[in-house]
C-alpha cells in the first residue's frame, strides 16, 4: 500500500505519452494544440468599414459628392477627392486615401450628395489591416484548448487543419453478479448498475464524449477474456469493482494474466482504498473500487490527471483552494481522506455521509477536501485545502 503522493507521482509519470495528429479544425473542438500556430495572413485583410456609411478625407467640410459604392467583397482602386464620399457597408473594402467613415446615421443624403450631421474623429469606424493579427504573428501557443471561438478565428484566417494531442480511446468494464440493468425489474439481493453511467458522465466533463461500456460476471474466465479485447482496443481502461480481496474479485488476477504490469495496488486513503492502476504498453489500467463514492473519487484524484496528461493539457489536476472550516475534524484513521463538502467564498461544510457506497452527499457536494494521513486533528477556522468537483 502506497501513500497519496506516490500514487499520484507514478500515474502522472505513466499518462505523459501522447499521440498527435492533424485534424480538420470543425473536429478539434475541445482537443488541445500540439503545435504553435502562425497567421498566415493578416487578420483583417485589408482596411475595413466597421459601420454602414459613407467613406471619405477627413477635413473640416460637411458636404460631399457621392461618387460610387462599395459593399463587402468589392475592391476598388478609386481615389478620392476631397469633396468625395464613396457609400460603404460594413466590411468592405476602404480606398486607400480615405479615412474616417461617417455612420448613415449622422448623414443627410440629398440625391448624389451627403451633409454630415455629426462629424466623426479622423480614423473612426476604419478597421485597420492587421488590427486584430498580423502576417506571421502567433495565432495560439502550442497546448492551447481549442473553443468554439478558437475554431472561428483559425477558419477566417484561411487554416483548414491543425495538430491535436489525439483524445485517448476509453473503455468501462463494469463487473458484478449483483447488478441489474436500469429500467429491468430489481430482484432480491440486485442493486442497479450506476458506475459505467457516473463514469461516462465524468468522462464528458474532459471531453471524452464516447465510451463503449463492457459488462462481466464475477468469473475469473470470463473477467481474462473480456479484458483480452479491452486491452488491445482501447488507451485507457476503467473498470468498476472486482478488485478488493474477496473470494469473487477476479480482476488483479485476469488483469495479470493478460499481461498488465502493475505500478500500484491499494492507496493509504480513504474512500477509494482497493485500487489497482497498470499498463500494458501504453494502455493505462485504472481498477477502481465497486462503492460508488469510492470509484468517483479515484476517478477525480487519479483518472482526470492522468487523461488530461494524454491529451496535452499543461494543468492536469482538479484546481486547489483553500477555505475554512466550518467543524473540526478528528483523522483517526491514519489515511489521506477526501471529504465530500460544500464551499463558498470563505468557509467549507463537510456533509454527513461520507460512506464509500453513498452517492446522495455527492451529488450535491462541489468539493473535495483534503486531510492528510498525518494530520491528525485540524480545528473550526483552520484553513483546508479543497478541489472542486462542481
Amino acid at each position: 500500500m502506497i501513500e497519496v503522493k506516490k500514487a499520484l507521482e507514478i500515474t502522472a509519470a505513466s499518462s505523459s505519452i501522447t499521440v498527435v495528429k492533424k485534424v480538420p479544425i470543425e473536429k478539434a473542438l475541445g482537443c488541445v494544440l500540439a503545435e504553435t500556430i502562425y497567421a498566415p495572413i493578416a487578420m483583417p485583410p485589408f482596411r475595413q468599414s466597421a459601420m454602414d456609411g459613407f467613406a471619405f478625407i477627413h477635413s473640416e467640410r460637411h458636404q460631399f459628392d457621392v461618387v460610387g459604392i462599395l459593399q463587402a467583397g468589392d475592391h476598388s482602386d478609386i481615389k478620392l477627392k476631397e469633396n468625395q464620399a464613396i457609400r460603404i457597408f460594413t466590411g468592405a473594402y476602404v480606398p486607400k486615401n480615405a479615412d474616417t467613415v461617417v455612420m448613415q446615421e449622422d448623414v443627410m443624403v440629398n440625391g448624389d450628395s451627403i451633409l454630415i450631421a455629426k462629424k466623426p474623429d479622423q480614423f473612426a469606424n476604419v478597421r485597420n489591416k492587421g488590427e486584430q493579427i498580423n502576417e506571421e504573428d502567433v495565432v495560439f501557443e502550442a497546448n492551447t484548448l481549442i473553443t468554439p471561438a478558437a475554431i472561428g478565428f483559425l477558419a477566417c484566417l484561411g487554416i483548414t487543419e491543425v495538430s491535436i494531442y489525439k483524445k485517448p480511446k476509453v473503455a468501462i468494464l463494469v463487473t458484478g453478479n449483483e447488478l441489474v440493468e436500469r429500467g429491468k425489474k430489481l430482484s432480491e439481493g440486485k442493486i442497479y448498475e450506476s458506475n459505467s453511467v457516473m463514469l461516462q458522465a465524468a468522462l464528458q466533463t474532459i471531453g471524452i464524449k464516447k465510451t463503449k461500456v463492457y459488462t462481466v460476471k464475477d468469473n475469473l474466465k470470463a473477467t481474462q477474456k473480456a479484458l483480452k479485447t479491452i486491452l488491445q482496443k482501447n488507451d485507457v481502461v476503467l473498470i468498476s469493482g472486482g478488485i478488493s480481496v474477496g473470494d469473487y474479485d477476479f480482476v488483479k488476477e485476469a488483469l495479470l494474466a493478460n499481461g498488465v504490469e502493475e505500478l500500484f495496488y491499494k492507496i493509504n486513503q480513504k474512500p477509494g482504498k482497493p485500487m489497482f492502476f497498470g499498463s500494458k504498453k501504453d494502455t493505462l489500467v485504472f481498477a477502481l473500487p465497486g462503492n460508488p463514492a469510492s470509484s468517483l473519487t479515484n476517478f477525480y484524484i487519479y483518472v482526470y490527471p492522468a487523461i488530461r496528461n494524454r491529451m496535452g493539457f499543461s494543468d492536469t489536476h482538479l484546481p486547489k483552494i483553500v477555505r475554512k472550516l466550518n467543524t473540526d475534524i478528528e483523522n483517526k484513521t491514519g489515511k489521506t481522506l477526501f471529504l465530500k463538502a460544500l464551499y463558498d467564498e470563505t468557509h467549507v461544510t463537510i456533509l454527513e455521509g461520507q460512506a464509500s457506497s453513498m452517492l446522495n452527499s455527492f451529488a450535491i457536494a462541489n468539493g473535495l477536501v483534503i486531510i492528510d494521513h498525518d494530520v491528525q486533528k485540524m480545528n473550526k477556522e483552520d484553513q483546508v485545502t479543497v478541489l472542486p468537483i462542481g
